[in-house]
């Protein structure tokens, strides 16, 4: 199911903590920087905050700047997000600021906190997601039943930790701040445990005022069945690189990128490049590659369209190349319509030889953009 955007958000001493251990909250940002924060939260349809950070903070987490909450009315949405908050236990003060501020508010909790929140008198909706809390199940009701396209999550460490380790995160915008905290007890950004490998993409930096704010991308997919932030954005450019196809009414125009597991784009490709009428984008993407990378055993293939299973022009599909190549993993947006070939099944044939597919339905109509004269 598709999730929101996901932007992570945070402000950290050098030393990489987000607060110190002193009764008050230790302000990292500087004043600019807290009007960018106020302006990114106007932009967003939900903040998100852990029940850690509402008990510690007490935040009333505003949009604060009046010309922007009447921007937003102008738009016909809401003067502010909704405000939402995590907790499993559901044992969160009825009294917080949190709840008696800004617009709308909502609990994501669990059968038993659903419970025990309501028993409180916690002024908000309450959403029970079962016998414990699953940030997938979590991100699939905030978008399908809440309409949240783009979710700003301001901490705690806790979830910026589990939410990058999930592959979740679609976006960190990260202050540094010019100081040290040095208290080892003070609570740190991010903590330890598995995380997606590779580098992260650096997309911008900007110096305000004495902090300097780094946005960043991952780039590694995601590993099996599950989708990760970063299998969105390279599908998506396998949707662009689609509309580079020369125009056809005899086949799709379809585009390819191959990914390593540590998200270096290893090649791409799209339909009748280079003036071949017939290849494929999956088999221009791989041609470019040698049979013996050793980096196409845990490489991701994104696909506009399904591989295909059966071919009259090649003798080999792209579904076969892909498994000869040793992939092993193929993210696509759109299944094969009988259009050209009936009951066209290359999921189907990847998957009977072990490899995960993973569809990606929110970026269909995307793909079918450069072909829509062939679906009448």
């Amino acid at each position: 199911m598709p999730y929101p955007y996901v932007l992570l958000s945070a402000a950290v001493s050098l030393d990489g903590f987000l607060d110190d251990t002193g009764p008050e909250r230790l302000l990292l940002s500087s004043p600019a920087d807290f009007d960018r924060v106020d302006e990114v939260r106007a932009s967003v349809d939900a903040i998100l905050i852990g029940a850690g950070t509402l008990r510690a903070d007490n935040p009333r987490l505003l949009v604060n700047s009046a010309e922007r909450r009447a921007a937003r009315v102008a738009a016909g949405r809401p003067a502010y997000p909704l405000k939402v908050t995590v907790s499993a236990s559901g044992d969160l003060d009825p009294v917080a600021r949190f709840w008696h501020t800004g617009g709308d508010k909502l609990l994501l909790t669990t059968d038993r906190g659903a419970d025990r929140a309501r028993a409180a008198g916690i002024a908000a909706d309450v959403a029970a997601l079962g016998p414990g809390l699953d940030w997938r199940r979590a991100l699939e009701h905030l978008h399908d039943v809440r309409g949240v396209r783009r979710l700003m999550v301001e901490g705690g460490g806790t979830i910026h930790t589990q939410l990058l380790q999930q592959g979740l995160a679609d976006e960190l915008q990260l202050v540094l701040a010019p100081l040290f905290v040095g208290d080892p007890d003070a609570p740190r950004l991010f903590g330890p445990g598995a995380y997606q490998g590779g580098r992260l993409r650096l997309v911008e930096t900007r110096r305000i005022e004495d902090v300097v704010l780094m946005r960043y991308e991952p780039t590694a997919p995601g590993t099996g069945p599950l989708p990760s932030a970063a299998d969105r954005r390279w599908l998506a450019l396998a949707c662009d690189l689609a509309d580079r196809c020369p125009p056809s009414d005899t086949a799709f125009s379809v585009g390819a990128v191959v990914v390593a597991a540590d998200g270096t784009e290893l090649a791409r490709g799209h339909s009748r490049e280079g003036g071949d009428p017939v290849v494929h984008a999956e088999e221009a993407a791989l041609a470019t590659l040698g049979p013996d990378d050793p980096r196409l055993a845990g490489a991701t293939v994104y696909s506009s369209l399904e591989p295909c299973a059966r071919r009259a022009s090649r003798p080999a599909p792209c579904a076969r190349l892909i498994l000869d190549a040793g992939v092993r993993r193929v993210v696509t947006a759109w299944r094969e319509p009988d259009t050209f070939v009936e009951a066209a099944d290359g999921s189907g044939l990847l998957a009977a030889h072990g490899a995960d597919v993973v569809v990606l339905p929110e970026y269909e109509e995307r793909a079918k953009g450069p072909n829509r004269h062939l679906l009448g």
